[in-house]
């Protein structure tokens, strides 16, 4: 659907290899109606936010299909989920003067630095930070990803806080580039940061979990009208690693559910009445929770 170069796509997600780099990949039908070239900005708008990312070329499977591919940090700022609708249009940026950046989960530095150590591997971190998000595009409220040697190999998420001017911007050896020591936001308890691309292949199981558990959590109202009662649990089966852990984290954090994980053996006792009771404490806290899913491992 179009509306005045700006047109809707189903968001589905990105690949491993698209993880972490601020691109989106749309049909060429896209780039005919929104007149872009592969390597240019464009906003992306949802009903809860906005951020920019590069346009690169769909991959050919989908190039029947009017989808755009984002990573799990675009669609956490977009506040959507795999299945929803986007709004995508062209951007233009400005070369940014400044930006203040802030860690998303925590103080990677930890609570017990010197704060003028910290303030020292901040400065050290915006040097390798700027090189990383060379001719990138940002704005407020955006999360980036780098992958910082220095923290033992793992990625840091950062929160956009503001850009110098205050639009959409992209970032060139002449930016200045601002960490805060202190995060900007911690990811509230219950909410695990997994994402669809962090679960390799199982691409059957990951879509009819979709089906059965997200499709109800954000869309109630279908099932209302058609007089149907949504599942209320999946039964996942397989030997140790295979991944099903993983897929319950992740389908709590893409619809945004409070997640409670717990060991069948450990709800277990010998006394009568004891299994009853600590399971039904663990619904009522599902219920204060709501909408939550509860994860009951080894249930065998």
């Amino acid at each position: 659907m179009t509306v005045e170069n700006e047109i809707t796509l189903r968001v589905e997600s990105a690949r491993q290899r698209d993880v972490g780099r601020k691109i989106a990949r749309l049909p060429r039908k896209a780039f005919i109606e929104l007149k872009l070239e592969p390597g240019d900005y464009i906003e992306i708008r949802s009903s809860k936010g906005v951020t920019v990312a590069l346009a690169w070329n769909a991959y050919p499977e989908d190039e029947n299909y009017e989808i755009i591919r984002i990573d799990g940090f675009m669609r956490e700022v977009l506040g959507v989920s795999v299945g929803d609708v986007v709004r995508v249009r062209k951007a233009y940026a400005v070369p940014a003067q400044k930006v203040i950046l802030a860690f998303v989960e925590g103080d990677f530095l930890g609570a017990d630095y010197d704060p003028r150590y910290k303030e020292y591997y901040a400065r050290n971190l915006a040097q390798y930070v700027k090189r990383d998000l060379l001719q990138k595009p940002l704005i407020r409220g955006d999360i980036v990803v780098v992958s910082y040697f220095g923290y033992f190999g793992n990625p840091l998420r950062l929160r956009v806080i503001s850009t110098i001017p205050n639009q959409i911007v992209y970032i060139t050896e002449m930016t200045e580039i601002v960490i805060r020591p202190e995060p900007a936001r911690v990811t509230p308890a219950g909410v695990p940061r997994v994402t669809w691309e962090d679960i390799g292949d199982l691409e059957e199981v990951k879509e009819k979990i979709r089906e059965i558990v997200e499709l109800p959590l954000k869309h109630p109202e279908l099932f209302e009208r058609l007089g149907i009662e949504p599942p209320k649990g999946i039964l996942l089966y397989g030997p140790p690693g295979c991944g099903k852990t993983l897929l319950a984290k992740a389908l709590a954090n893409e619809t945004g559910a409070h997640f409670l994980a717990i060991n069948g053996p450990e709800i277990m006792s010998k006394y009568y009445g004891k299994f009853e009771q600590r399971l039904r404490q663990i619904f009522e806290q599902a219920e204060k929770n709501a909408p939550a899913i509860i994860f009951i491992d080894e249930i065998d």
